[in-house]
């Protein structure tokens, strides 16, 4: 009898266990991902007129699919940053313009998804819009595509001009044909910005905003833009029209991975 209870005490102590690892197990599963900053804010709770156009959310980029921890179609950004372009659409909206943005904060989880990208030189799906002259062996070695990126930082901002009232831009259809970024405007996808001379995340030097062979309308656009947000602390990549960092960064020498979502942040949008 008392070995019969012993054996039933050491099973029962052993089951116990195993359901003890099983539960931290599920408790391990169920940690919730990072969260941000207490400072990093959603765009649209500082200015909800600032258009948001977050293409990596979408199909429609470089990639040619949903980049990795975009799980909304969100901007974040360090609120000193988001107060800045608050400031900025303030400027322009009575000049008949609005600020659009195309990525703000991006984990580096999607800066770890396009060097995978680059590094698989058999997908060339988005070739034909956004490198139509850039071999895609030469993606690093270039500057098109690096291991970090100050996105990851919460500061930098990628975004263009709208006229105002703003047209709404048709969704773009996965396998559709492509058109190169610096085509003429009304041959490239239709968005509904200002013309800057090429569209967004263009890889070429025609992207660099002081390019001489940008003249008229176009430079002038890049020229707003450009001294708007410059005059409000930010500074702009020369290579990039679009590519915007607010000085002196919040988190100069962090690169965070908490995902694009509400759920990041310490108070949701």
């Amino acid at each position: 009898m008392t070995r019969l209870t012993t054996a039933v005490r050491g099973l029962v102590i052993a089951l116990a266990a195993l359901l003890a690892v099983t539960g931290a197990s599920a408790t391990a599963r169920a940690i919730p991902g990072p969260k941000a900053p207490a400072d990093f804010v959603a765009l649209a709770s500082v200015d909800r007129t600032i258009i948001q156009d977050i293409r990596y959310f979408t199909p429609h980029n470089f990639v040619g699919e949903r980049v990795d921890g975009y799980r909304q179609p969100l901007c974040i950004l360090t609120r000193p940053a988001a107060e800045a372009l608050r400031a900025a659409q303030r400027h322009l909206l009575p000049q008949g313009y609005s600020l659009k943005v195309y990525d703000c904060y991006r984990p580096q989880r999607a800066v770890d998804h396009f060097v995978r990208w680059a590094e698989d030189l058999d997908d060339q799906t988005m070739k034909g819009e956004f490198y139509p002259h850039v071999d895609k062996t030469r993606l690093f070695e270039d500057g098109y595509i690096a291991e970090k990126s100050g996105h990851s930082r919460g500061s930098t901002v990628d975004l263009t001009l709208v006229k105002v009232p703003a047209k709404p831009t048709r969704p773009y259809v996965p396998g559709e044909a492509l058109v190169p970024c610096f085509a003429p405007q009304d041959e490239r996808f239709p968005d509904n910005s200002v013309d800057m001379g090429t569209g967004y995340d263009c890889f070429d030097t025609l992207s660099h905003t002081l390019d001489p062979r940008v003249q008229g309308t176009q430079r002038a656009n890049r020229l707003l833009l450009k001294d708007t947000l410059e005059g409000l602390g930010f500074v702009n990549l020369a290579e990039e029209w679009w590519h915007f960092t607010y000085k002196p960064e919040a988190y100069p020498d962090t690169y965070f991975d908490f995902p694009v979502s509400a759920k990041s942040l310490v108070a949701s949008p």
